[in-house]
């Protein structure tokens, strides 16, 4: 991590009480830290709009497994996309209905594109992309 930066923000009194509100929901100790957050998670959702930026992220969906050949058709989506695919994690969460994690890395532009196939898979009931660029975070997060 670098050295830190004092600086100064002219805040409505409003605004930052609400803010003061839900930083102390979300665990935070001290305003700095949830100001970086915000700042570290608008340049990361900037910088995975790039096409080209390298991206890590998860793919996961809910899908009931009796729908007429969902799995095969969904691990045959991600053996064409092998090399974009980093972990598959498969979870029964009751008799008909499973959640899939897979773990994703590459161009934006292509693992967007696959996550697409995954989600729009007819018989996907849920479905999200995240995506994050470890270009971001700093060194110190060892990546």
């Amino acid at each position: 991590m670098g050295e830190l930066t004092r600086t100064g923000v002219a805040i409505d009194s409003n605004l930052l009480t609400r803010f003061d509100r839900f930083i102390r929901k979300q665990g935070y100790t001290n305003r700095s830290e949830a100001f970086r957050d915000l700042i570290r998670d608008r340049l990361v959702a900037d910088e995975v709009q790039d096409p080209e930026a390298v991206v890590v992220g998860t793919v996961t969906l809910i899908y009931d497994h009796h729908s007429r050949l969902l799995p095969e058709k969904l691990t045959d989506i991600q053996h064409l996309h092998h090399e974009s695919i980093i972990s598959t994690t498969h979870v029964h969460l009751d008799h008909g209905t499973c959640l899939e994690v897979i773990v994703v890395k590459g161009p934006s532009k292509k693992v967007q594109r696959l996550a697409d196939l995954l989600i729009g898979a007819k018989g996907v009931q849920h479905g999200r992309l995240v995506m994050s660029s470890p270009k971001i975070l700093p060194k110190a997060a060892g990546l």
